[in-house]
């Protein structure tokens, strides 16, 4: 329920009953700190709570705009969605954006919950990629670090093992460091290719019981491999994830791709700013759009910086490195080096 009353300048007052209790206390945040981040993203409107009614005055148009923002934090409310400053100003994003679209079509899917905490899109470019894994048998995300493609892919995979749509997870990464020459190094094999893995074991670890992933590791429903050690197989009824694929050669790329074996779903994560190949060789993931341009039931998913996830700051770094290699073709490929 909502009443609109005309204000002097042009301004209404707008105002929001709140359906519960659990909404409102939701909804307003410690301290007040979800209403106050509206009134960041909204500098020329005022938020006041009142019991179980929420009073927004200012602009019409940006009243408008609020209105609808508290709609739509009170639905990812209902579907238990943890509402805070973060995800206010993702919501305003997306409400603002070129496409304007609705938070909680993005913010309350859920693709695998653990311990009470669910791994869920956050933002319009991350939705777009988990629903393409959906829809397609190899997908392709291509993006700067803390975009997400690596830990989303996790999930769809750990998702599909628990749904039963596949009987086996394999998650692989290019040991470029060591050549693919792990012989040279100390201890066991599992050692060797450990610190290159450590990224992949991680972001699973977070989606399942502690003690799970050892079992399904020893029980081979969960395997774990550098590439070099996937030649010559073919994979059946699996959820495979390639990561850290701009550190394929061309070779390396065709050979992994051709793996795919029945009732599998391919995952192809990469960054083509981060490629740490010798000079010469070529990067598999900066040619194979091109080279797999119009093959059916392929999806190319590109995320960019405003799909970065991480500290904000993160994002405004992708940015500035990109305007140094545009304006300093002297350097060009410095900013693109940098590692996650």
């Amino acid at each position: 329920m909502d009443t609109r009353v005309s204000q002097p300048d042009h301004k209404v007052t707008h105002r929001v009953v709140i359906p519960s209790n659990a909404a409102m206390a939701a909804l307003s945040g410690p301290s007040d700190n979800v209403l106050r981040a509206v009134e960041v993203g909204f500098a020329n409107v005022d938020v006041h709570a009142r019991g179980n009614e929420v009073t927004i005055q200012g602009p019409a148009a940006q009243v408008e705009v609020v209105a609808q923002l508290i709609d739509e934090l009170i639905e990812l409310i209902e579907a238990g969605v943890e509402v805070n400053a973060d995800v206010v100003r993702r919501s305003i994003s997306m409400l603002t954006g070129h496409r304007p679209t609705r938070p909680a079509e993005v913010l309350a899917v859920d693709i695998v919950s653990n311990r009470g905490k669910s791994v869920r899109p956050k933002t319009v470019g991350q939705r777009a990629y988990v629903d393409a894994i959906d829809a397609h048998t190899v997908t392709f995300g291509i993006g700067p670090a803390g975009t997400g493609k690596t830990y989303l892919a996790v999930a769809k995979a750990v998702q599909a093992w628990q749904a039963k749509r596949v009987s086996r997870i394999v998650l692989t990464r290019p040991a470029v460091e060591a050549g693919e020459r792990l012989g040279y190094l100390p201890g066991s094999l599992a050692e060797k290719i450990d610190p290159y893995l450590r990224p992949l074991y991680d972001a699973m670890r977070n989606m399942l019981e502690p003690d799970v992933l050892p079992k399904l590791i020893e029980a081979g429903t969960v395997e774990v491999v550098p590439l070099a050690y996937m030649r010559g197989r073919t994979l059946n009824d699996a959820f495979i994830i390639l990561d850290e694929a701009q550190n394929t050669s061309a070779e390396q790329m065709k050979m992994f791709l051709t793996r795919l074996g029945f009732g599998s779903t391919m995952v192809v994560t990469g960054d083509s700013t981060q490629v740490d190949l010798p000079s010469g060789v070529t990067s598999g993931l900066r040619i194979i759009e091109d080279v797999l341009s119009g093959v059916d039931d392929i999806a190319f998913c590109h995320l960019t910086s405003a799909d970065v996830v991480r500290h904000r700051l993160v994002s405004d770094i992708i940015d500035a490195y990109a305007r140094w290699d545009t304006t300093n073709p002297a350097t060009r490929g410095f900013g693109n080096r940098t590692r996650r």
